[in-house]
């Protein structure tokens, strides 16, 4: 099978950490070739997730890797069973670009998740008409396929909350999201009154930051933290108007997690929250 011109973030990922096992214990790509009976191209293709690896093989070089961290190659052993065609977004493929399906696998995988949103609300939390409305905005105009197919996917992103075992999720939102009128006073406070909705179930915390804070103002992205099956998989997703990017190089992961930190303590509680977003509601 050759190898795949464009892996998903979560194939990289598997690569990725192979490769940093490979690296900790101090071998060379070809001393793990050798001791897979392969050739080194191959080392090279499995670390950049162009190609798969079997669970037997993660376990084989965990070994000669001299790893004793069982949760994660444990957690990694689970990876090398996912492919692709086995989940909803693989409809996708071909239709929408690769990092709209890349975010909806992280939300997939993920224990937990944690948002910032400075002028919109988590692409989990947003009504149909609301979604829609953002992406009828988009510039240069989308075909109006275009724009149906991104709605969908959105909207089928949203089964996390409903399956058997939810995700936590944390979203903590600016103030200006809640009074951006996108698509209209109708479809603005019918997305308020969703939020409040979904904000009532057991793994969801809902936080507003209120114009009055003066000190948060770090409102130039919107990040997407995932907590993976083990620490050491948690991921960044940065979105901006220019595209997404995702991380997940430590340095990275815990200055993240402390701008989340910051935001959270510069929010208001999810019951002030609530009520937050009521009275705004109200007055539209």
């Amino acid at each position: 099978m050759p190898p795949r011109d464009n892996p998903t973030a979560r194939q990289a990922r598997l690569g990725g950490e192979l490769r940093k096992l490979r690296l900790r214990a101090g071998k060379a790509a070809r001393e793990a070739a050798g001791f897979l009976s392969t050739d080194q191209a191959r080392i090279s293709h499995i670390e950049a997730g162009r190609i798969g690896i079997s669970e037997e093989r993660v376990r084989r070089l965990a070994v000669f890797y001299a790893c004793d961290d069982y949760a994660l190659i444990d957690a990694l052993c689970a990876m090398t069973h996912e492919h692709r065609g086995q989940y909803w977004w693989d409809e996708y493929r071909g239709i929408l670009a690769p990092g709209f399906l890349d975010v909806a696998e992280l939300e997939h995988h993920a224990k937990y998740l944690r948002y910032l949103q400075p002028v919109t609300f988590p692409g989990i939390l947003q009504t149909k008409e609301y979604a829609r409305a953002l992406f009828d905005s988009v510039l240069p105009k989308l075909p109006p396929k275009d724009v149906d197919a991104r709605v969908e996917h959105r909207t089928r992103r949203q089964g996390i909350l409903a399956r058997g075992n939810p995700p936590e999720v944390e979203a903590i939102v600016h103030e200006a999201a809640l009074r951006m009128r996108i698509g209209g006073r109708k479809v603005a406070r019918q997305q308020l009154e969703h939020l409040m909705e979904v904000s009532e179930k057991p793994d969801v915390m809902l936080r507003i930051i209120p114009f009055t804070n003066e000190d948060f103002i770090d409102l130039t992205q919107t990040v997407l933290y995932t907590g993976g099956t083990v620490p050491q998989l948690d991921s960044v997703h940065i979105d901006n108007r220019f595209g997404g990017l995702f991380v997940d190089a430590e340095t990275e992961l815990e200055s993240n997690r402390t701008l989340l930190d910051f935001a959270e303590q510069a929010s208001l509680e999810p019951a002030e929250s609530r009520s937050f977003i009521h009275h705004i509601a109200r007055d539209l």
